[in-house]
């Protein structure tokens, strides 16, 4: 299964909208909270970035929230 873990935090209204995504599509994931300062500093090495959602699929990035992108990488319809 390929690794997912989104970049987010508690107070992004788009985060919460990838996290359901997630959910609702029965895809494991790990969620990093950017407000933890090695979180936000790990996101920022990877994608050279600091704006969430970032969702980290297999080693592809996605920024924001992008349903098509997102079907994509993790094979859904």
């Amino acid at each position: 299964m390929t690794k997912v873990t989104v970049y987010s935090a508690e107070w992004c209204p788009w985060c919460h909208k990838v996290i359901d995504f997630l959910k609702q599509n029965n895809v494991e994931f790990d969620i990093k909270d950017v407000d933890q300062p090695q979180n936000a500093k790990e996101l920022a090495e990877k994608s050279g970035q600091t704006g969430i959602p970032v969702t980290d699929v297999g080693g592809e990035l996605i920024v924001g929230f992008n349903v098509q992108k997102l079907k994509e990488l993790l094979k859904l319809k």
